[in-house]
């Protein structure tokens, strides 16, 4: 079972991930604010079916790999550390994000747009990458089986990303424009996320280097 302090933590973290203007969140926000909130939690949904989607594949992963050897686990981990180093270099550097309309902005059928968050979601290479990164640092061998902790974890980001996605949907907009649309607030989301995935990466290396 997955300590309560460790659940928060990765709560807390999801929130912020969350909260990161890219490319999901924008499109929420625009389609939102064009067709209603309605439209937004539509999409809204197809991005987190795509998520589960995401953490059964890293699941079943992550328990191949320990069920190999905790060594291959170890080295899951350490590679995982280095693309969250990687990914918070990037959110530092990175420019504002610039929200650009769907090609297809007239299309708010209900099946559509659903269709549209789970397609923008499973097609999307950074999701699986960081999937496969940030959840097995959270992911302890003396806390159970690995295809629950990864479980439970990704039942965590869900609620997380229901949360801020769901939030920017219902608001129609005023959320996603007072974090989105303002170069200077979006860099402070990106420095405070690129910290704390800073310290997730350096606590799960030196921990590894400990054990060695």
């Amino acid at each position: 079972m997955i300590p309560a302090d460790t659940a928060l933590i990765f709560f807390l973290t999801s929130i912020l991930v969350a909260l990161t203007p890219g490319p999901d969140n924008t499109f929420v926000l625009l389609q939102s604010a064009r067709h209603g909130p309605w439209a937004g939690l539509r999409i809204v949904m197809g991005l987190c079916s795509g998520l589960v989607l995401h953490t059964t594949a890293v699941g079943v992963g992550l328990a191949a790999a320990l069920a190999a050897s905790p060594a291959a686990f170890s080295a899951v981990q350490l590679a995982g550390a280095c693309y969250l180093l990687q990914l918070a270099w990037h959110m530092i550097r990175d420019p504002a994000v610039q929200p650009v309309r769907s090609p297809d902005d007239s299309a708010c059928n209900s099946v559509r747009l659903y269709r549209t968050g789970l397609m923008m979601n499973l097609t999307n290479p950074k999701v699986s990458a960081f999937f496969l990164a940030f959840l097995p640092q959270f992911i302890a061998a003396d806390q159970g089986h690995e295809g629950w902790q990864t479980a439970i974890l990704g039942a965590i980001f869900l609620v997380a990303t229901l949360i801020v996605f769901g939030g920017i949907a219902v608001a129609a907009g005023w959320l996603g424009l007072l974090l989105l649309d303002t170069p200077g607030r979006q860099r402070a989301v990106r420095v405070i996320t690129a910290g704390v995935l800073l310290l997730v990466s350096l606590k799960i290396i030196v921990g590894q280097f400990q054990q060695g």
